[in-house]
């Protein structure tokens, strides 16, 4: 049996991912590092409320096998490249230190399609600098899953991403070929694919993309 660690788990994946691994029989313990209570109770859960830039204060709780990384925001959300930057590259690069240090040997984050540290758009450039750091990092596995536009319900509400989305989605019959990884998808699917990429524990560094999750996550 192994024990789960996850960050991110009150967000539109992670919250699906979370009771996923509660259920699974292949988990005995879930640990969750959260900014306030979740108000989610479970045998299996452990829930650490912490100060994510306090990181001497959870350094050392960050034990177990599989860690999955769901975290992640919007600049319009918390206002500042550097607020983005740091939810989205320093708190996983963080817990990703800490969970190398503490011996857990997978790591899952949910990066974007297009990641590239090299990319002129910003979003994309941060997504890429944190797969970057995970691929010479020194976990047994990495496993880099890159969705398209998500589909499912947010707790806030987004404009422009829901009418991406209903657009896309009534047109996603014409992503097919080369652009089927474009197609947008359920973040349920996402969540599943995570959990089953997680059981696979593929030796290296491997990446995913939108397509390949839809599949998985089916």
């Amino acid at each position: 049996m192994k024990t789960a660690i996850i960050i991110g788990s009150t967000g539109l994946i992670g919250s699906q991912l979370l009771d996923i691994l509660l259920e699974s029989t292949y988990y005995d313990s879930v640990i969750t590092f959260v900014k306030r209570d979740a108000g989610k109770e479970h045998a299996k859960l452990t829930q650490h409320i912490i100060d994510f830039d306090k990181p001497e204060s959870y350094q050392d709780l960050v034990v177990g096998d599989d860690f999955f990384c769901t975290i992640g925001t919007t600049i319009k959300k918390v206002g500042t490249k550097e607020a983005f930057r740091k939810v989205d590259f320093e708190y996983p690069q963080q817990f990703a230190s800490f969970a190398i240090k503490n011996n857990v040997k997978q790591f899952l984050i949910i990066s974007s399609l297009g990641a590239d540290k090299a990319s002129g758009n910003f979003y994309l450039k941060t997504k890429g600098e944190i797969e970057d750091f995970l691929k010479f990092s020194s976990f047994e596995s990495v496993a880099v899953v890159r969705p398209s536009l998500l589909l499912g319900h947010r707790n806030e509400f987004r404009l422009t991403e829901k009418t991406a989305a209903f657009v896309m989605k009534i047109f996603s019959f014409l992503f097919i070929g080369s652009i089927r990884k474009y197609k947008p998808i359920e973040s349920e699917t996402v969540a599943k694919a995570l959990f089953r990429i997680a059981q696979k524990n593929l030796k290296g560094f491997t990446i995913y993309e939108s397509d390949e999750v839809q599949q998985i996550g089916n």
